[in-house]
């Protein structure tokens, strides 16, 4: 959360508790865990890289965001050991390990000429290496450019008024990758895009893709097991607004699935279909598309993800021009006389049951029982980072 992180025990599932909680303040903080190193994203401007920090101007040089690295060897007490500081902070990152070292993939947009560590058009992402034996050792190692361009828009979606209600690209969300195929997907704000990870610290693009009529904000990404098939999720209204209402309908605010066709560096993505919850939300229910994961179904394509105040669904795109979903699991208003924030901002599968971060009521640990998705459960994971998939059959 914005204040810092917490450490929780599941070993029994029904009963988590809490281990740690650190204080280190910074938005998002959103976390990945690699062996004994936690990672930890700062995406607010701050007086310096401590836990001490206090907020300071983005227009100030001497101001600092990027990423925190964490020694959680001694889950009771995580030790801060590291800290890189990136072009316009790190909103998101995305975990390639390797034995040695893991590059951490740093996502991070919205540049203005003000900003001194954060200049336009900033259409690229910042490649961290972090040595596993000496991690406070790790360091910027390259800023690959994703959308070349001239000019100070860089090549990225130019979002209205060209292509209006579009967000214009100024770097990435949120990306995935298979490390097992090489292989990344993006979710750039305007832009989605499918990358080629052969070589970790220069990562390249082999495909990329727009939609103008119905996607507001590329939010992030899903791959399917066999990699041949990609989920994209549209955070219309930023996570702010009521988008699962009849009046915006069933395609906009949705996920859209796309299928990858041929091979290698030649590999194409190809749109086949919209999915939205389909119950209508009302309009003091803030509604997006937001965090899910696969639920690892043999021969399936079938994921879980959270909606905010729409909940939590349970879907399956194995047939990816017509998902359907099989599950959910929802509150209800929290507030039906004014707009509220609140409900599941993700859910994640993991070793048989589902665990979900809700705004407005904490820590939910939910178990599904369904044929469909019961053979998961034989499924065990040591460790699991969704932005990180794994082979999951190997």
């Amino acid at each position: 959360n914005y204040d810092g992180f917490r450490i929780f025990d599941i070993s029994k599932p029904k009963a988590p508790k809490t281990v740690a909680q650190v204080l280190c303040p910074g938005s998002q903080n959103d976390i990945s865990v690699s062996g004994d190193l936690l990672f930890l994203s700062t995406d607010s401007s701050r007086s310096d890289s401590s836990c001490n920090s206090t907020t300071q101007p983005a227009t100030e040089k001497s101001s600092w965001e990027g990423i925190k690295v964490f020694d959680i060897s001694d889950k009771q007490n995580p030790k801060y050991v590291a800290a890189v500081e990136t072009a316009c902070g790190s909103h998101t990152h995305t975990l390639v390990p390797e034995r040695k070292n893991v590059y951490v993939y740093v996502s991070s947009y919205s540049p203005n000429a003000a900003y001194p560590d954060c200049q336009p058009p900033h259409d690229g992402i910042s490649v961290i290496k972090v040595p596993r034996k000496a991690p406070e050792k790790a360091a910027v190692v390259g800023f690959p450019v994703l959308f070349p361009g001239e000019g100070p828009d860089g090549g990225g979606n130019p979002g209205g008024p060209t292509n209006p209600g579009v967000s214009k690209t100024t770097g990435c969300h949120d990306i995935t990758v298979l490390p097992e195929e090489d292989l990344a997907a993006g979710a750039c704000m305007g832009d989605g895009i499918l990358f080629s990870i052969k070589n970790p610290e220069k990562p390249k693009v082999i495909d990329r893709v727009q939609d103008n009529v119905n996607f507001a904000f590329w939010h992030s990404a899903t791959f399917n097991q066999k990699a041949n098939k990609v989920v994209f999720t549209d955070e219309l209204g930023g996570g702010g607004a009521a988008t699962c209402t009849a009046e915006i309908g069933p395609n906009r605010g949705a996920d859209g699935v796309y299928d990858i066709v041929g091979k290698g560096d030649k590999r194409k993505l190809v749109f086949r279909s919209y999915f939205k919850i389909p119950r209508h939300q009302g309009p003091t229910e803030v509604c997006v598309a937001h965090n899910g994961s696969l639920i690892p179904v043999e021969g399936k394509d079938i994921m879980v993800q959270a909606w905010y105040q729409g909940g939590v669904s349970v879907w399956d795109f194995t047939d990816s021009a017509s998902p359907q979903e099989i599950a959910y699991f929802e509150r209800g208003p929290v507030d039906t006389e004014r707009l509220t924030t609140a409900g599941p901002w993700s859910a994640y599968y993991y070793n048989g049951y589902i665990y979900s971060n809700d705004i407005a009521k904490g820590f939910d640990v939910l178990k599904i029982d369904d044929k469909r998705t019961n053979p998961a459960k034989r499924v065990h994971l040591p460790e699991l980072n969704v932005q990180t998939q794994p082979d999951y059959f190997d």
